[in-house]
């Protein structure tokens, strides 16, 4: 055997042959649908948890406002304050134009912002109506809308501010807690006690296309004691 023969005879015996080219192919395929398989699934992952957290941001944001807005509950029998009614509907906006809403609860509180341009005090009057929503979402709830208003002097026809919150909501109730167990109505001007220990907030999601939603409940303990001028004269 002569020398170039022995030396292809090597060069052979190195090279890779079909077979192994095959199933070097084959382990590199399956090792790549294994990952576009896992890379595909973070970024539904990655999306689910960014839709969720969208979702979650307007809730969350309205139920903190809502809950200030009970946390500075102003009491009833001020100069620039009114009593705590629930089961009032504003019919009216400010422009006078009529609005299609859910009875709301009326109260007074002492969250509004003081600034230089506006000769209100911090007092102001809020509620809050569920209205049908200007564009139809396939969830079929509605708009949940605060309804400011800062001039609490006698006025021919209230300023009224209307402030979006939050959509498809099904229902809006809120509960009052007298000492004894929940009430979903309330009215400091015949009430025994003007105002009640407690306050829950429960709004009612609609339905998505997970199904349905446990309502959201916040429940916040009116520490607002009431007093009164009044005094007794004693007997001599």
């Amino acid at each position: 055997m002569t020398f170039s023969q022995s030396y292809t005879i090597a060069r052979r015996r190195k090279a890779f042959t079909l077979i192994e080219i095959m199933l070097a192919v084959a382990i590199f395929a399956i090792v790549l649908v294994a990952i576009n398989g896992v890379f595909y699934s973070a970024l539904r992952l990655r999306r689910k948890a960014s839709e969720a957290i969208e979702q979650s941001l307007p809730v969350q944001q309205a139920v903190s406002i809502i809950k200030r807005d009970l946390q500075g509950l102003v009491a009833p029998g001020g100069t620039l304050t009114g009593p705590l009614q629930s089961g009032v509907a504003t019919t009216t906006t400010g422009s006078g134009s009529s609005m299609d809403q859910q009875g709301g609860t009326v109260i007074y509180t002492a969250t509004g912002i003081i600034d230089e341009t506006s000769p209100w005090a911090n007092v102001q009057k809020v509620s809050y109506s569920l209205r049908q929503p200007t564009l139809q979402t396939s969830r079929g709830g509605k708009d949940l809308f605060r309804l400011v208003t800062r001039n609490l002097l006698p006025v021919a026809q209230e300023e009224v501010e209307e402030q979006w919150l939050l959509g498809d909501v099904q229902q809006l109730q809120f509960y009052f807690y007298d000492g004894t167990g929940w009430r979903n109505t309330w009215d400091s001007t015949t009430e025994t006690s003007v105002l009640p220990q407690a306050i829950k907030l429960q709004i009612d999601l609609a339905q998505g296309d997970t199904g349905t939603k446990a309502p959201l409940e916040v429940v916040v303990p009116v520490t607002v004691c009431v007093r009164t001028n009044q005094t007794q004269n004693a007997g001599g």
